[in-house]
This record gives structure tokens, sequence and C-alpha cells, in this order.
């Protein structure tokens, strides 16, 4: 039998291996709020910050270093994310007492807007780091290290941040996002992002092919190019003049490997000549595009300062469906914005029908402090606005349910993504972007496979394997 001294410092020897392993494997847990391009951005703060020995992990709870990645476009997504550190700050003090330190961070939209607000409001946040900085948390962990100064980096530095981001990246199950272009310099009333993510910028091609072809090699089958207004990409070319997004396209196309393309988010004024013509031209393309509207008034449109009016909106789309007749697409909306009218909510409405969509995003409309549309006259009640919203939705929902009930009997590409919740089922997306369900072996996962249609529900499709491509 061994001695009590045996026993205790044999806990006592098994407690510093655990520390030690927990000092050299530290745990890094990323909630993300909002767009694609802030998953994109999540998914490199971990390349970031995997060379200081931090590995991932879904559970906030296992976590050493918890990042908030935050989205300011609507009060609802930033109010989420003072509530989420508020109950963040009685996890932090109960770990402090376990000796168990967790540092907390806040990054992305709300940080850039609010740096001071969250210092203010949220205390207990080490590190606050705006959209364009990110790639320097290894040195505010440093400095938090040290004891060497704030964790608050919200500037807009004069260097790429791409210029410092790691070259590997991880690819899970054959689709991956690539940020080509970033900021707008549009200016929509109700806007935040000329001012949280700056002017508009382009990555040079070379840098985006590079980009691509190391997700290629790494896994991906799907790529889809980022921007805050991807059309309105003009990076340096390989040739060295000044490429739009079609010329980007078609040398992304020319990538072995890469079979399906999409880029988000579109904005309608700048869809090209050049990009129409892509969409009929380049089979890796899609057929489907996110071309955000807002909304169907004339009135409102301009108050908004978008630079399209509803003909303007009608005629493109007529455009893009010449070239590729098997077009679908995916909008926003914002109803209730200042001075909507029953008439320019009407207006919404007819836009809808006469146009179709098989997706869309809509949303009240949300004063966000800074911005024109916060100080317009004419703001609409809330009652009346969700009343708005609930005719639209209802609209938008039935135009869905209509086209997954259609593709059935279709047989269409799927890309595998991930288990479904039941065993031996796998989920993927369609080229519309749609959920698929079907029952298949797991290690189809990361293939395109033509899928047989059975049935369309509301939300997905349920399909059957035909065979991989």
């Amino acid at each position: 039998m061994r001695s009590p001294r045996r026993r205790l410092r044999r806990r006592l020897s098994c407690c510093s291996a655990e520390a030690a392993s927990r000092a050299l494997s530290k745990k890094l847990h990323i909630k993300t709020y909002g767009c694609q391009m802030n998953v994109y951005d999540s998914g490199r703060m971990a390349d970031v910050l995997a060379p200081l020995g931090y590995t991932g992990t879904d559970e906030a709870r296992d976590a050493d270093l918890i990042i908030l990645n935050t989205c300011h476009i609507r009060e609802k997504a930033a109010e989420k994310v003072y509530s989420e550190l508020g109950r963040l700050r009685a996890v932090k003090e109960a770990r402090a007492r376990a000796g168990r330190p967790l540092l907390l961070g806040v990054a992305g939209c709300v940080a850039q807007a609010e740096g001071d607000e969250v210092r203010r409001r949220a205390p207990h946040v080490d590190l606050v780091v705006g959209p364009q900085t990110y790639h320097r948390l290894p040195e505010l962990l440093e400095r938090l290290a040290r004891r060497a100064g704030a964790g608050v980096l919200v500037d807009f530095p004069a260097d790429s941040k791409f210029d410092s981001l790691p070259d590997n990246r991880h690819v899970t199950a054959g689709a991956a996002f690539l940020t080509v272009q970033e900021g707008c310099d549009k200016f929509c009333s109700f806007c935040v992002v000329p001012y949280t993510r700056g002017a508009e910028t382009s990555r040079p091609a070379s840098d985006v092919l590079a980009e691509a072809r190391s997700l290629v090699a790494a896994g991906a089958r799907e790529i889809t190019l980022l921007g805050q207004n991807v059309n309105s990409y003009h990076g340096e070319g390989n040739d060295g003049r000044t490429w739009d997004l079609a010329r980007l396209i078609a040398a992304l196309a020319e990538v072995d490997g890469l079979a399906r393309i999409r880029y988000t988010t579109s904005y309608p004024a700048d869809m090209s000549d050049e990009l129409i013509r892509a969409h009929g031209e380049i089979p890796q393309l899609m057929p489907f595009l996110h071309l955000p509207v807002q909304s169907g008034s004339d009135a409102v449109l301009k108050a908004m300062n978008r630079r399209h009016n509803a003909d303007d909106y009608r005629r493109i789309v007529g455009r893009l469906r010449a070239a590729r007749p098997d077009l679908a697409l995916s909008s926003d909306f914002i109803v209730g914005f200042p001075g909507e009218s029953e008439a320019d909510f009407a207006a919404t409405l007819r836009l809808v029908e006469e146009i179709g969509f098989v997706q869309a995003y809509s949303f009240k409309y949300s004063a966000r402090p800074g911005t024109p549309a916060a100080q317009m006259d004419g703001q609409v009640p809330d009652p009346l606005k969700a009343e708005r919203l609930a005719l639209l939705q209802e609209l938008l929902n039935a135009q869905q349910i209509a086209f997954n009930r259609a593709c059935a009997g279709r047989v269409l590409p799927v890309l595998l993504e991930r288990q479904g919740r039941r065993c031996g089922q796998l989920v993927g997306r369609s080229p519309y972007m749609q959920a698929v369900h079907v029952e298949a072996d797991g290690a189809l996962l990361g293939s395109v496979v033509p899928l047989r249609i059975r049935e369309g529900l509301p939300n997905s499709l349920r399909g059957e394997a035909m065979g991989v491509s």
C-alpha cells in the first residue's frame, strides 16, 4: 500500500504535468457575429495565434482566450455583444479564483466603432482590436504578458494586414472564404461600414491567386470571394494592369482543382458588363448571386444614398438572367427606413413579386449612431416596422419554398460539407446555396456529388446520392 506521502507526491506530480501541458497548448474560442467577412477574419485570427500555441475549441468553458468577433450593422447585434461580455465577466472572475486566468478579447466592427465604450462598459476585457489590426494580436498578448501598455488597437494602419498573415490556411470539408476587397466608399446613409472597415482597398491579384492555390491544396473545392463591395474589386493584376472582379474570376477558374466560385456581397451599380458576361461564360461561377436592393421605392433608395433606383435593379437582373438563365437571386431588404410610406413599402412588395428571390435577408431599420439616417425626420414606429417586416417575410418565404419544391426531380451537384444530425447523414450546399441532406458515406465529405433531389422542404432539400465527381 502506498503511503499518504507518496500519494501526495503523485497528485502534485500529476498537477504539475497538467499545468505544463496547459502552458504548452492553450485553448482559443472565437465566437463570430455577422457577415462572412467576420467568419473569414475569425479563421485568420486563429491562424495568427496558432504559432503562440493556441488551438481552437468549440467550448468557451475550456478556453484560455475568448474572442468575440463582432458586428455593428444593427443595434441588437451590438447589444448582444455587451450581454455576452456581462456573462463572461462572471466566468473570468471564477477562473481567476481557480488559478486559471482567462483572457477576453473583442474584435471586429463593434471594437472599431466603440473601442472606448467597450472598455468603459466592460473593463474586464483585455484586448480590443479592429478589423484592420487583428494581425497584431500576438503583439497585444505580449504587451499583456509584460504589463506594458493597453491592449487596444483600432487604428487603420498604412500597411496591409494581409502582408502579415501566415500563409497556412485550414479548410473544412471543401469550402473556404477568401477576402479580396475590404472597406466601402459608398456611404449609404444607414450604414456604419465605411467608418468601421475604412475606404475601399483591393488585394493584388497575385496574392489572391496564391491564397486560392493554397486553399485548393488544403482541400478546398469551392471558394467564396469576399468584400464589402466585392464587385468593385480593382486590384493590381499579374500583367501590371488593374484587374476587375471578372478578370480575377477568370484567372481563378484556371486554378486546377477549384470546382466552384462564388462572390459576395455585391453592389448593384458596380455590376459591370464584363462581370455579367462572366456569369454566362465561366462554368465554375455558381448560378447564385447575392445582390442587395434594400428597397423597391425610388424615394427610399435616394434617401438611403443608394446609387441605383428600382428600374436600374430590374435592368441589371434582366441582363444577368439573359447571360445565365438558371441564375437564382438573393437580396437584402430594410423595412421602415425613415420616411418610408405605405406606397414605398408597396413598391418593395411589387419588386419582390416581379424579380423572385430564392433567399433573402430582411430586417427592420435600426438606427446606428453617427449615420445620417439616424438623424432623419420621419422615423417609423417600431410596431409598424414589425408589421411590414412580417408581410415582406411572408412573401419572401413563399418564394423560397416554391423554388425549393421546384427542385424536386432535378439532379444537382452538391458540395458535401458536414455531418448531419442523424447517423449516416451528410449535409451540403447546392449551386443555389440550399442546404441538402443525404444519406451517404462520411468519406464523401469535401466532395462534389451529383444528387437527385427527392423533396424540396421549406428550408432545405432532401437528396439521393448518384456518384462522385
